[in-house]
């Protein structure tokens, strides 16, 4: 274990299972005056998460490249009794101008941030406008840019968490610092998720700078589930996961969770009073992980080399000069 990485101590616990759906978590919670902001809420575990904190009573506003989606769940969350108003904005993550724009438009203070979009196994290598590989971009700059320039909006909130969704992909690889967007090595589409979804915890690890603000940032794993995700993997890797059949008909094996399921995770580390003052740290199936070595072969757990402090400086540093000349806070 690296010297960097935090010592063993007793990992936080929770009330709930793998099984918990996201709304019996904030079952009780009154989230009335708090103000929230999902990006990727307009399907799948980010659908749910929006669901839960809307019915628990925040303001919530879903960030997504198609806010015109969002319009069934806005009706559905209005026919709600006490229910928070849900409202669209656009944003593309994977374009810093977007990012910027949106975060000039917000107003007021911000007491919840789930960075909930992404993209996995993109076929082929594709750069954004700034240079940066496409899932990098979408998974990790995306999110720390919106993170960085609403950060002002965040410590007026006195006491904002944000919830970064990551992925058990990231166990298998460390980020890459030599060359991040495959420049000079091939391109692999799972590579490159897991780097995307390692760069998402060392985010949060890097943030406890942030604690001194009163922002708390945690990352998690929703765990395996079938949503829009799953979009460029084709038939002979979708049959490798076991989530289709011969005949070509999608299945769900047993292990797999609801997005309702998924999200539970996403919502305690946004809502839950059991986090209070908790930052840095990873959690799935509602408890914190415990810490593995990446090639470890039992499920579940964080990667040693993504909860590395000097890495997440690094990493910090990086991304921070990547998105100076943006800069709108």
């Amino acid at each position: 274990m690296s010297s960097n990485t935090p010592p063993p101590r007793p990992l936080l616990t929770a009330p709930y299972g793998a099984r918990t759906t996201a709304l019996e978590v904030v079952e009780g919670t009154d989230l009335r005056g708090r103000r929230a902001l999902v990006t990727g809420g307009a399907s799948g575990i980010g659908t749910e998460t929006v669901r839960a904190l809307a019915t628990a009573g925040a303001d919530v506003t879903v960030a997504t490249r198609r806010s015109a989606l969002v319009e069934p769940l806005i009706n559905e969350l209005r026919l709600v009794p006490g229910a928070g108003a849900v409202r669209a904005a656009d944003i593309d993550l994977a374009d810093l101008s977007s990012v910027a724009s949106f975060a000039q438009s917000w107003r007021g203070p911000l007491d919840i941030l789930v960075a909930n979009a992404g993209v996995m196994a993109l076929p082929a290598r594709v750069l954004t406008q700034q240079g940066w590989e496409m899932q990098l971009a979408t998974n990790f700059l995306g999110h720390f840019a919106l993170a960085s320039w609403l950060h002002p909006a965040m410590r007026n909130a006195q006491g904002a968490r944000v919830v970064v969704v990551s992925s058990g992909a990231h166990r298998s690889k460390p980020f890459n610092f030599d060359d991040p967007h495959f420049a000079r090595r091939p391109y692999d589409p799972w590579v490159s998720y897991g780097e995307s979804k390692t760069a998402g915890v060392m985010f949060a690890v890097g943030a406890s700078r942030w604690a001194e603000d009163g922002i708390m940032v945690n990352s998690m794993n929703p765990g395996f589930i079938m949503t829009k995700l799953q979009r460029h993997l084709d038939d002979s890797t979708m049959r490798s996961l076991g989530v289709m059949d011969d005949q070509g008909r999608i299945v769900t094996p047993p292990h797999f969770k609801t997005p309702a399921q998924g999200a539970a995770t996403s919502v305690l580390l946004a809502a839950s009073p059991l986090l209070n003052g908790i930052t840095g740290r990873y959690f799935e199936d509602n408890q914190e992980a415990r810490i593995v070595q990446g090639d470890e072969e039992r499920p579940g757990g964080v990667a040693a080399h993504a909860l590395d402090k000097r890495s997440a400086d690094r990493l910090w540093k990086y991304a921070s000069e990547a998105i100076v000349d943006l800069d709108v806070t």
